[in-house]
């Protein structure tokens, strides 16, 4: 018995081994999730030199204009001039591109066709003021952010150099029929948008507003103080290089 139970006992480790060996070592199975695949942003191309025009159109400029004697004696007040008109310009500049930052620097003269005036009756004498702008020349600053491969939004900062004249016709004692031209600097600040038309060309609108300090201007006898600051809004046209 003890020897039928011995080869009952070999015949089934036979049977059963090949199943329990026959795959080898079996790894476990690990799952993995699906990796996402990595999109590179592009912000476009917006550095290199370029070229450009503007239009624009000057609106609420205002300068209070009064009088004081050669002694500095205060006259009296003749009123506020309201400052409006149309300007043209060209500009040149360069720019610098970090991811979607851009900086650049830009040197523009604009030609104005811009003046207000003011007219007076009363103790300080009869007649009218006028105030023109004729000519701007700015070094701007510009830091833009890119909003999409197309588009730039910036911020301006810069100095300026105008010429300004005044014209007094009327009787102010002792001055009568005077003109005057002076030079002033100042400071601009603005914003703008630049979209591309392609890889070389793009329009900008922007909002720009000027301000050149205080000059007194002595119009024969009498002196009033020069205050010109002005809001515009200008069209452009950029070419890239």
């Amino acid at each position: 018995m003890s020897k039928l139970h011995s080869a009952a006992a070999i015949a089934a480790f036979a049977v059963a081994a090949p199943a329990a060996f026959a795959g080898g070592y079996q790894p476990p199975v690990v799952e993995t999730g699906v990796v996402a695949a990595v999109t590179e942003v592009s912000y476009g191309d917006w550095a290199g030199a370029y070229a450009g025009a503007t239009l624009g159109y000057v609106l609420s400029g205002d300068e209070r204009v009064g009088f004081s004697d050669a002694s500095d004696n205060y006259i009296g007040d003749v009123g506020k001039v309201d400052l409006s008109g149309v300007t043209g310009g060209v500009r040149l500049g360069y720019r610098v591109q970090r991811d979607a930052w851009v900086f650049g620097v830009e040197l523009g003269y604009e030609a104005m066709g811009v003046d207000g005036d003011v007219s007076f009756d009363n103790a300080v004498g009869d007649g009218t003021i006028t105030s023109n702008v004729d000519n701007v020349l700015a070094l701007r600053f510009k830091t833009a952010r890119v909003i999409d491969e197309q588009t730039l939004f910036y911020g301006i900062a810069g100095v300026a150099r105008g010429k300004f004249s005044y014209d007094l016709a009327g009787t102010v004692p002792p001055a009568a029929d005077t003109s005057k031209s002076y030079s002033h600097s100042g400071y601009v600040l603005g914003l703008g948008v630049e979209r591309k038309l392609s890889e070389r060309l793009s329009v900008t609108g922007e909002w720009e507003y000027g301000r050149f300090g205080k000059t007194d201007l002595d119009l024969g006898g009498v002196v009033t103080r020069a205050t010109p600051k002005y809001n515009q809004l200008r069209l452009g046209v950029n070419y890239r290089f």
